[in-house]
């Protein structure tokens, strides 16, 4: 395993987490555990409701919706967080192509930070509205 401060400083380098403080990214990862998973291990599947979400810190995954290969999540990547946000159930299902190391952040966690650290309450809402306008654009050009 990863030591805290390795963990930090990879999230500083996403998204998600980069306009956050040394000490709110130690927050996160406090809160969260980290898991190691082989190859070929489903990391979450379509349509199960969801309890956690996933940084992906090592290795790569297949993003697959009914099936369909939609996209890989790499180093970086933060799968799962839809379904902790709004209680529903997964819209894809995320395998490990390689072996990966994650960090897994509890429903608990997420909810946490969302509430006492602003930048990734932003963060959030900005990507989520990324979204709504890509499925705009695919939905109707």
């Amino acid at each position: 395993m990863a030591s805290t401060k390795s963990t930090v400083d990879s999230l500083r380098n996403i998204s998600l987490f980069s306009e956050c403080s040394a000490k709110e990214l130690g927050l996160v990862v406090k809160n969260s555990t980290e898991r190691v998973l082989k190859a070929g291990t489903i990391i979450m599947d379509q349509g199960q409701t969801g309890r956690e979400a996933y940084v992906v810190l090592e290795g790569s995954a297949t993003i697959k919706r009914n099936g369909k290969k939609i996209g890989t999540a790499k180093a970086g990547a933060v799968v799962g967080e839809l379904s902790l946000l709004d209680n529903g159930p997964r819209t894809a299902a995320v395998i490990a192509d390689t072996d990966v190391t994650l960090l897994v952040i509890s429903e608990r966690a997420l909810k946490g930070a969302i509430d006492n650290i602003p930048a990734i309450s932003r963060k959030l809402l900005k990507a989520l509205a990324t979204r709504v306008r890509e499925l705009d654009r695919a939905q109707y050009g």
